[in-house]
């Protein structure tokens, strides 16, 4: 076999190679990302996988209210802190080893939660989910960068890799609440081990190796830094969604962003940083990472109302609820693969800024919800859902195709970083103005009426009769008015970014031919 890096030298040399081909995927590549999909539907998947649980694992385990809250959290923050990280390792120890050792991790970790005996150790456990998903994301979305070297072929199999991002999130909750029906509540967990060996088994023969030929020496010092930018402002934005505006919160704000200026100056001053330099000398990789902030604001800052319309408002059950949330997902099946083709023949800044004209029209059809529109609210998601999964999928392959193919791991985890801001900011700042507008209209009722739909609820059943059923409608009424003042605002905010990237995007077309590209570090097939 011809060694790529032979190649590789010779596009850096003085004397360049005569442009090669740009080889097709063929049915071995596809077998492989097919595999490669497991993992990703696995880590979105763990994102919602407790919804069902917790009831019997608070019955099992006793956890108190914070172990309660450490229990669902963990494994976001430490999924986000490490993204960083985990793909500058990728680069430099090979994609391929580092998806391994993080299915490795990930397989264990869930043994480890669906075996725990008390709080303490399913904490634990989740952590480890965290941190194992935080390599199997960027390693993933790098091979695929390093898999399909046909752009019309990479743009195609990045759509279909945030569908399946963004489905699987919808499926966890559902797969939750089968398995409870079925088996006690460790099989949550327990479901990702057969796709781990599986994962095991077949990467080493299908995905081949892939990592930066020259990465200089490993930043230990940016490794804390990074994660003291990004666990502070993603626990705060969090906690505002929750709480509102207290002092602590915007203090752990402010002391992520402290950090993370530091941690910035840091990446420009040093010839080996962990965020290299060289990823934002093209043109699309900025506002590629800033517009699927944007997408990933508007898709967790709906998803935190439509949650609570379905079970608060309409009163479904969570099971109910979940299966309902399936309905947007039917679509985004459709939108990914169709705006990848269309991207191939119209300017892709078009397409895009259509996806954000496409969410903002969701968005419009949210804000006309009243307190019994379940089918009005449900075409709203899908077409709001249709929108963002458009931008995703285009602006992470624009991205990706106008980073160096050495730093695809890198790339791709700023790319996933980012959108796990955009995703904790949407829930903390719509999910702050409907709750500012549900308490305003409930003015001089209860402090548990007025704190939370949730609380209203419990206060409603507490009063029984006609004043339970009365203060339950006041709640419902003002919750979806609070709902249609944030979609109003989410359906400006994307406006605003259809214009920014019909402006900012025109004219970034297809990457550069292959022997063009900045050079891959030598790979090897295992057969």
């Amino acid at each position: 076999m011809t060694n790529p890096a032979n190649s590789a030298n010779s596009a850096n040399s003085a004397n360049p190679a005569p442009p090669a081909a740009r080889r097709p995927a063929g049915r071995r590549e596809w077998t492989a990302f097919t595999v490669l999909l497991l993992p990703l539907l696995l880590v979105s998947m763990d994102v919602s996988v407790l919804y069902f649980a917790i009831p019997a694992i608070t019955s099992e385990l006793d956890p108190s209210a914070t172990q309660q809250l450490w229990i669902f959290d963990s494994y976001a923050f430490a999924l986000s802190g490490l993204l960083i990280t985990m793909g500058s390792l990728g680069d430099r120890i090979g994609r391929r080893k580092l998806l391994l050792i993080g299915a490795t991790a990930f397989g264990l970790a869930s043994i480890g939660a669906g075996y725990a005996t008390s709080a303490e150790m399913l904490i634990a456990a989740r952590v480890l989910l965290g941190i194992g998903g935080a390599t199997l994301m960027p390693s993933t979305l790098a091979l695929i960068r390093n898999l399909f070297q046909d752009a019309k072929q990479r743009g195609q199999a990045i759509a279909i890799w945030s569908g399946a991002m963004t489905g699987g999130i919808a499926l966890g909750s559902v797969l939750s609440g089968v398995m409870l029906n079925h088996f006690w509540w460790g099989s949550v967990f327990l479901v990702n081990v057969p796709a781990m060996l599986l994962l095991l088994a077949l990467v080493p023969v299908l995905v081949p190796e892939f990592k930066d030929p020259a990465p200089g020496r490993f930043d230990l010092l940016s490794v804390p830094l990074s994660m003291a930018a990004v666990l502070p402002v993603v626990y705060a934005l969090k906690e505002i969604a929750a709480e509102g505006f207290e002092p602590l919160y915007v203090g752990c704000l402010a002391v992520g962003l402290a950090f993370g200026y530091v941690f910035l100056r840091r990446q420009r001053t040093r010839e080996d940083a962990m965020v290299s330099r060289a990823l934002f000398q093209g043109r699309g990789f900025g506002a590629g990472i800033a517009l699927n902030t944007v997408a990933a604001f508007a898709m967790m800052g709906s998803a935190y109302f439509t949650t609570q319309y379905l079970q608060s408002v309409l009163g479904m059950g969570t099971l109910e609820a979940a299966l309902w949330s399936l309905a947007p997902s039917v679509v985004i099946g459709a939108a990914a693969p169709l705006s990848a083709a269309l991207a191939q023949k119209v300017d892709r800044a078009y397409v895009i800024a259509g996806g954000f004209v496409l969410a903002a029209a969701g968005f419009a059809l949210v804000a006309l919800v009243d307190t019994d529109s379940l089918w009005l609210l449900l075409t709203g998601a899908g077409v709001l859902a249709s929108g963002i999964v458009t931008v995703m999928s285009l602006v992470g392959d624009m991205a990706l195709s106008s980073a160096p193919a050495e730093k695809a791991g890198s790339a791709a985890s700023l790319l996933e970083t980012g959108q796990e801001f955009g995703g904790a900011l949407g829930m903390a700042l719509l999910g702050s103005l409907g709750t500012a507008v549900y308490r305003g209209d409930l003015e001089g009722q209860d402090p548990a009426v007025r704190e939370t739909l949730g609380g209203a609820v419990a206060a409603a059943r507490g009063l029984g009769g006609e004043a339970g059923e009365r203060v339950l409608t006041l709640a419902r009424e003002a919750f979806v008015h609070g709902m249609q003042y944030a979609a109003w605002g989410g359906t400006v905010l994307l406006l605003g970014a259809a214009l920014l990237a019909a402006a900012l995007l025109r004219g970034i077309g297809s990457p550069a031919p292959l022997a063009q590209e900045p050079a891959e570090a030598p790979s090897t097939l295992v057969s």
